[in-house]
């Protein structure tokens, strides 16, 4: 009996840290493939033709393209809520038409949508473990909390921050969940298959001399007693982008529902090309975007900064109530960079001197809004903030997250 135990423990191990490396093969190919793919379409036949306005009927292409492949198998990518809810509830998530899948995660990413890549990559990973689960024998009996394993790797490994990958998936509520293995080995599983990830990608990086460097990071910040005072402006702020945010997507899926499938991924695609043409700032998940604002914020009137952060909210929602689905955490960061750089150079005559504190806290407003999850919140924005700004910035996500819960609890009523 004990040999048998230590042979499935030795044979759980060996699984899980497999299963952390193909996780982070997935994910390096995945971007490396956007990058590639971005700069044909982006920089090389625009170039090559010298025709600027070239991207426009080739993000309609695009946008056809996934739209006809959600006519025959459905809106992916899911959303990372959605994915993960199947995920607790269901304890399974369909992997049948997985290139499809694929191919809807890659394009809107590739044609400049203003989504980031955690949506789509999440659904492929736990259709992989699930396919994994029911095909290989070891696997089948705790197919779900490989999954669950998979999704945090996959976006602690994205956000280059393991722990947040962990709290995301275990603090994902679902009605009448049971937990079907024993928490603690559950956080041994996911550090051992997180190391062999980050494992992965290094030597994958080494090897083709390439690299993943993620969201860039302001590296200090400083605070003045002003500072404290403007949170009161910068909470209501970060909430009011959240509502922009919020009702653009909900007006905007009411349009989209009465337009024909096929047809407004197309109009997605055309408008897409058309703010690449003309806003190109307002595309993409944001971070080549986000690192030019830092290094040159200098070049741009505050005015239109904070109108870059607006346009960029209503593009956000446009894409994903439109059809050129993912993610949207890189883009409501960058959104929120934006509207801080574009406030502190209206309020302050030193920009440096009080933008990383007002970007900490009108983005954990906005995401704790959104999320009302201010734990998730706080560690998620150590990707792009000092660990100094903790505190604040949960209590900022803390605050913003009530407020939240009142508006969408008044909305509900209002519904009912």
């Amino acid at each position: 009996m004990k040999k048998s135990n230590i042979k499935n423990s030795i044979a759980i191990v060996i699984l899980t840290l497999c299963l952390g490396a193909f996780v982070g093969l997935i994910l390096w190919l995945f971007l490396q493939v956007v990058s590639l793919g971005t700069t044909v379409i982006w920089k090389i036949v625009p170039n090559a033709t010298e025709i600027n306005w070239i991207v426009i009927p080739m993000c309609a292409i695009g946008g056809c393209v996934v739209g006809l492949l959600h006519k025959k198998y459905g809106n992916y990518p899911e959303s990372l809520d959605k994915v993960m809810t199947k995920v607790k509830q269901d304890k399974h998530y369909d992997y049948k038409y997985m290139l499809p899948m694929l191919i809807c995660a890659v394009i809107p990413l590739i044609f400049g949508s203003s989504v980031g890549p955690e949506a789509g990559l999440t659904g492929i990973i736990a259709a992989l473990c699930y396919w994994i689960g029911d095909n290989l024998k070891i696997a089948k009996q705790n197919a779900d909390v490989y999954s669950e394993i998979g999704e945090a790797v996959t976006l602690g490994q994205l956000f280059h921050m393991p722990l947040f990958g962990i709290l995301i998936v275990e603090e994902q509520k679902v009605d009448e969940e049971k937990p079907n293995y024993p928490k603690g080995k559950k956080l041994a599983l996911y550090a051992l298959s997180a190391i062999a990830g980050m494992v992965t990608i290094y030597g994958l990086n080494y090897l083709f001399n390439v690299s993943m460097e993620g969201f860039p990071k302001f590296s200090k910040v400083t605070v003045h007693i002003i500072d404290y005072a403007m949170m009161l402006v910068y909470i209501p702020v970060g909430i009011i982008m959240y509502l922009i945010y919020e009702v653009g997507e909900r007006v905007l899926d009411n349009i989209s529902d009465r337009i024909p499938m096929i047809l407004k991924e197309t109009i997605c695609g055309i408008c897409i090309g058309i703010m690449g043409c003309i806003i190109p700032m307002v595309l993409f998940s944001g971070e080549e975007e986000m690192a030019e604002i830092m290094d040159e914020f200098g070049e741009y009137a505050p005015w239109y900064l904070i109108g870059i952060a607006v346009i960029k909210l209503i593009m956000t929602a446009f894409s994903l109530s439109f059809g050129m689905r993912g993610g949207h955490f890189f883009p409501l960061i960058f959104a929120c960079t934006c509207m801080a750089y574009g406030l502190t150079g209206v309020v302050f005559s030193s920009i440096s001197e009080h933008v990383v504190f007002a970007a900490g806290i009108i983005t954990a407003a906005t995401l704790g809004a959104q999320l009302k999850k201010p734990l998730v919140v706080a560690i998620l924005l150590l990707l792009c903030f000092p660990a100094r700004m903790l505190f604040w910035v949960f209590a900022a996500a803390t605050i913003s997250g009530r407020v939240g819960e009142m508006i969408k609890n008044g909305y509900t009523k209002q519904r009912n």
